[in-house]
Order: structure tokens, then C-alpha cells, then sequence
């Protein structure tokens, strides 16, 4: 291996990637450009510790970053060139943000000698992503370079995890990079007072109803054993929070089921009957709260207790009865040191049998019934393979019809992102090669993201998708329907042929049209040794469980 010979004195970009490599990074996702190319030269000398995977489009390279913080609990890094290159990226930046997922987004920029100027594809980063990251900012001096990006390891892993953006201006990148990094970031977390957790002890003590409610990110596997086991052991149910369905093993005897989009009946009026509930991680926003309608501001504040590690998110929406600033995973574990004085079995079991009878298959219209097709899927996947899905009613079935059993199994975007599911599941494949990894994606949301079949087959990243093809904008085809029935407007959808596509791209492909002949084209998928995409289509007119388009229009 060759590369540009470098001065005696350490660079810039050489600083920033010794600090990648002290804080432990061991990937990069990237999408290359002029403006960093000092960055990607200094990448070169640490091969053997960074893999840099050069992706198809910025939207793909940050999806599989903000899905790397997801899935490690360790900022994902992007890489990526200035303006259309920073823009294209923004996605995986809003999704971090939302779904509390550390990130550090590097972007190049113009020189600091063209700031100001208008200059080819200047950004005001700052501005830009100052909505959407916890910290934006421009590295202005090159020997500040180690302090700023450590403190966005820090800013990213401290409190409410998420993202962070630097812009590397390109001049600064090649100049006298500073002291070097002396030792990893170790970021602060906050315990949860022992006379809060003794506190919540009495409480729950006192109540005949009570509700554990666990959300949020950057929990550690020994955390949600110990809050599941200990919950589990009083009877006291457990609700996910949207898109956490991986917290708690699924058949645990007191698992409640998750909030999200198309809950349970069940478990939202177990919700409202509460007399006392327990949030630890959750914010409780728009989804989990059915659109802030789930609680009463009026009372709310007498039966609920939030546990956050963002002070900010406390009493942003609800009052409370009691709250406090701490990590998800001491807080857990804090609380499953305690002994409330009761139990209540008969709640966790009748909670568990809801969330049985809410999962049986249902009946469709058309010849695949996607309830049965997600059933299949976990009976034949090993517990720990990993499932991704970006937005779309498709998703629905899988969130409500697949059991998961390990904590890290299910990779998903609280921020409602299309094209996320794919690229997703190339970033857990990277990660994880010896587990199996399933995209389920529809038709319009893969197209986003799609091309990224080309850097799975780059890089033998085995993953098998299930694109279902319903010819439509699902979601929003159901939302025109119900509203303005008969008037359909762009919402169809002219698909290609996914499994010529596949094999374009040199990938296995195969394609699936009844509920009957998934297992086999699945079981195909998983033998075929590549990339593979299964080609499932599937009736519009089942357009989510338990519900079709004649339903929604009236007719």
C-alpha cells in the first residue's frame, strides 16, 4: 500500500483519525469527496483498524452510521463531501436526533480562505444542522482538532445520546494538527439517586395497577436483563416504547406488548387504567402517546414517574408525579435493587395473554398474508438474527407479528425514515457476519435506498431483503383513502422487476407471490451465499392488519 508521504509533524486530518482510532472506532461509512481527501489519505495508514465502506449515496452512507450507533451504543461515523454531499446526509442526522442514537457526521468544507464568499457548495453547517444535531460546528483552528472532536464523542454519548456535525474545512485539514489524543472519552452518566429508587419502591407499593414503560437508547444487555427479570418476578407489565420492541424478551410472562403505530387496543386502555406508571428511557412523544392523546395533562401528573437521561425531555410534555435525571441503565439497574411490598401476578398475566391473542395471524384478501409470512419468519430465524425495516404500512405487520427475544435484534427509525432499512441492515451485517440480518422494506421505501445492493455485494454483506411490492405508497394511499375516498393521486406505483434488479447488480434474486411459496423462496434467500432480495408481492387492498382499502372508503 502507497500513500502521500506526510511530514514529520502530524496534520490535522492525521490527528482526527488518531482519535477515531483511540475512542475505538473500528468502521467508517462514507461516501468520498475532494473536500476531506486529507482525511481519507490518513485512513489509509490505519486499514488494519478502520474499515472505511464507500457507499452509493450520503442518504445510504448515514442511514448505516445512525444504524451502527443504534446497534453498538458507540457514535457511528459518516464521512462525507461538502454541500450536496452534507444535505444528501441530513436524513441520518434528523433520524439520530429523534431516535437518541449517537452519530458524528464529518463533512468537508471550503477553505477558511473562501468562507463567506459563496464559494463552490458552501454550507453554514452550523446553521444548517443546528436544529437537528446536539452539537454543529466548524473546526477553525487545526491544533483545537483533538478537543473538539473528542467532545464530540462526549456530546454525542452524554444525557440524551445523538448526533454531532463537523465541518473539516479543507485547508485546515493539512495543517499542524496539535497535541495529540491521550486516551479514549469516557462520557458521564448520571445514577439515579438511591432514595428516588427507594422512593419508587413505595410508590409502586401502594398502587394496585401499576405500569413499567422502557424506552430510549444506550442500554446495556446486563441493564434490560435485570429491570425484565425483576419486573417479571413482581408481575408488574412491561410496555415498549415504539420501535424498542428488542428491550425485553417478547415472551416474557409480564410482557405487555409495545406503543406504537396500530397498538393494541388492549394495552392502550391497560395504559389509561393505570394508576401508576414508570417510564424509564421513553420521552413519550407523538407515536408512543397516540398523538398526545394517551394521557391527560389534568392527571397525568398524579400517576406518573419519568426517568430520563436528557433533563430537558422531563416535564417537556407531561407533568409528573416524580422524575429524575439518570442513565436508562443505571436507573435500571438502581430500581431492580428494590423490594416493593406486593406483587401482582394476575395483572402480568392477563397483560401477557393480550399481547398473545393480539399476535395470532389474521385473515387478508389477497394471496399473501403478510401476518403468516412475519409468523414464519421467526419460527425459522436464530433469536439473535437481526430485522431492519424503514417507514411504510408494511412495517406494521412486522412490528406487531414478530416476537423478539434478544436485546439488539431490531433496528428501526422512530423518525418515520423511508430508505432506512436497507442500508440499516448492511451496516448490522458489518458488524455482526456471523448473525443473520433480514431487511423487510417496501416497494416505494427501497427504491430509496436501493442502489445500496451494489455496496453489500462490494463488501459481501450478506443480507437477505423482502421487498413487499404493493404497488403503492402504503401509507399514505391509506390516509387518502380514508379522507378523500375515489381520489387517488400519486400514490401508485410502476415498479421494476426486483429480481432482474438483484441479479443486475449481482445478487440472488427471486421472486414470491403467495403465502404457500415464501419458506422455500426464503429458504433460498438464506442458502444463496450473497446478497439477496426476495420479490413479494402482495395486494394493495390489504392495506394494514385488520384493515383493507374497501374498509377505509366505505365501500
Amino acid at each position: 500500500m502507497t500513500s502521500t508521504p506526510h511530514s514529520a509533524t502530524p496534520t490535522a486530518a492525521q490527528r482526527l483519525v488518531e482519535t477515531l482510532v483511540a475512542n475505538g472506532v473500528d468502521r467508517v461509512f462514507c461516501v468520498p469527496g475532494e473536500s476531506y481527501l486529507a482525511v481519507l489519505d490518513a485512513l489509509a495508514d490505519v486499514t488494519d483498524r478502520i474499515q472505511v465502506i464507500a457507499c452509493r449515496n450520503e442518504a445510504g452512507a448515514a442511514n448505516m452510521a445512525e444504524a451502527y450507533g443504534k446497534l453498538t451504543g458507540k457514535p457511528g461515523i459518516c464521512m462525507v463531501t461538502r454541500g450536496p454531499g452534507a444535505t444528501h446526509a441530513s436524513i441520518g442526522v434528523h433520524t439520530a436526533h429523534q431516535d437518541s442514537t449517537p452519530m458524528i457526521l464529518f463533512v468537508g468544507q471550503v477553505a477558511l480562505a473562501d468562507r463567506g464568499r459563496g464559494a463552490f457548495q458552501e454550507v453554514d453547517y452550523r446553521q444548517v444542522f443546528g436544529g437537528l444535531a446536539k452539537w454543529a460546528t466548524e473546526i477553525e483552528s487545526a491544533d483545537r482538532t483533538v478537543e473538539i472532536v473528542e467532545r464530540a464523542f462526549a456530546t454525542a454519548l452524554q444525557g440524551r445520546m445523538g448526533p454531532v456535525v463537523i465541518a473539516l474545512p479543507e485547508d485546515i485539514l493539512t495543517a499542524d494538527g496539535g497535541p495529540a489524543p491521550r486516551r479514549a472519552v469516557e462520557p458521564a452518566k448520571a445514577a439515579l439517586d438511591p432514595a428516588f429508587a427507594q422512593a419508587v419502591a413505595e410508590r409502586l407499593g401502594q398502587a394496585e395497577r401499576p405500569l413499567l414503560i422502557l424506552g430510549g437508547s444506550g442500554w446495556s444487555q446486563a441493564a434490560a436483563d435485570a429491570i425484565a427479570v425483576w419486573s417479571e418476578k413482581l408481575g408488574i407489565p412491561v410496555a415498549l416504547s415504539f420501535r424498542r420492541k428488542d428491550l425485553i424478551d417478547n415472551d416474557r410472562s409480564n410482557y405487555a406488548g409495545d406503543l406504537g403505530l396500530g397498538p393494541n387496543p388492549r394495552l392502550i386502555q391497560r395504559v389509561k387504567d393505570a394508576d401508576l406508571i414508570v417510564a424509564i428511557g421513553a420521552r413519550l412523544g407523538e407515536n408512543p402517546t397516540q398523538g398526545y392523546s394517551l394521557f391527560d395533562r389534568a392527571e397525568i401528573a398524579d400517576r406518573l414517574i419519568h426517568i430520563h437521561p436528557g433533563a430537558e425531555e422531563l416535564g417537556r410534555v407531561w407533568p409528573t408525579l416524580m422524575s429524575a435525571t439518570a442513565d436508562n441503565s443505571l436507573a435500571a439497574l438502581a430500581l431492580a435493587q428494590t423490594q416493593p411490598i406486593r406483587s401482582w401476578p394476575d395483572l402480568a398475566a392477563q397483560a401477557h395473554a393480550d399481547f398473545e391473542a393480539f399476535i395470532e395471524p389474521v385473515s387478508v384478501t389477497g394471496d399473501v398474508n403478510m401476518s403468516q409470512v412475519i409468523r414464519h419468519l421467526g419460527e425459522v430465524l436464530p433469536a439473535d438474527a437481526i430485522l431492519t425495516n424503514g417507514a411504510g404500512n408494511y412495517a406494521a405487520w412486522l412490528h406487531r407479528f414478530h416476537k423478539h427475544h434478544t436485546k439488539g435484534t431490531q433496528l428501526a427509525p422512530t423518525s418515520g425514515a423511508m430508505g432506512y432499512g436497507y442500508p440499516a441492515a448492511l451496516a448490522a451485517k458489518s458488524v455482526h457476519p456471523e448473525r443473520e440480518v433480514i431487511c423487510v422494506a417496501g416497494d416505494g421505501e427501497y427504491l430509496m435506498t436501493g442502489q445500496e445492493l451494489a455496496t453489500a455485494v462490494q463488501y459481501g454483506l450478506n443480507v437477505v431483503v423482502v421487498i413487499v411490492d404493493n404497488g403503492t405508497y402504503g401509507t399514505i394511499r391509506m390516509h387518502q383513502e380514508r379522507d378523500y375516498p375515489h381520489r387517488v393521486i400519486a400514490t401508485d406505483l410502476k415498479n421494476p422487476d426486483f429480481v432482474a434488479y438483484a441479479r443486475a447488480f449481482g445478487a440472488f434474486g427471486i421472486r414470491c407471490e403467495t403465502t404457500e411459496a415464501f419458506p422455500a423462496a426464503l429458504a433460498a434467500a438464506r442458502a444463496a451465499g450473497e446478497p439477496a432480495v426476495i420479490h413479494l408481492l402482495t395486494s394493495p387492498e390489504d392495506i394494514a392488519p385488520g384493515r383493507t382499502l374497501s374498509q377505509l372508503r366505505g365501500g
